[in-house]
């Protein structure tokens, strides 16, 4: 009879843990318990490295995160379309890149607000954008010599 009470705890325990990941994937991929704010979209020529949950920061605090991103068939640039917590008002002149955490970091979505003193509605467009900066290729330019040398 204790062996039966032995498997019942340890396999509420396995339950409760499997629980505790379940709740922790959805908060971190943000499927639920998302930061109320407002949408905006921005089109990007390349995407690499962003993807739905993806942090969007701005002057290095997290202000937000992607909900969406999918290729436009016309324009063949990601759009992308993301949060911004409610109360952070982002000026009409602001740019938006997609920044690395560092050499083996991952990729964010970086917030630069501008100067104006009007700010973007819900669901508009920023429309100073640039995209990823892929790693491999700027070591192949060095590698390969690509630019101007010393002395020449």
């Amino acid at each position: 009879m204790s062996e039966s009470k032995t498997e019942i705890v340890v396999g509420g325990m396995v339950v409760a843990v499997a629980a505790g990941f379940l709740v922790y994937a959805a908060q971190a991929t943000g499927t639920v318990g998302a930061d109320p704010g407002y949408e905006l979209n921005a089109s990007f020529r390349s995407a690499n490295g962003v993807d739905i949950g993806t942090d969007v920061r701005m002057a290095g605090v997290k202000v937000g995160r992607v909900t969406d991103l999918e290729l436009d068939p016309q324009t063949y640039r990601a759009h992308t379309v993301f949060t911004v917590t409610e109360g952070i008002q982002v000026p009409e002149d602001s740019a938006v890149s997609i920044a690395s955490e560092g050499l083996l970091g991952g990729n964010f979505v970086e917030l630069l607000p501008g100067g104006s003193p009007f700010y973007l509605e819900p669901g508009a467009e920023i429309e100073f954008t640039q995209g990823s900066v892929s790693l491999i290729s700027l070591l192949a330019k060095f590698v390969a010599g690509d630019g101007e040398e010393a002395g020449e």
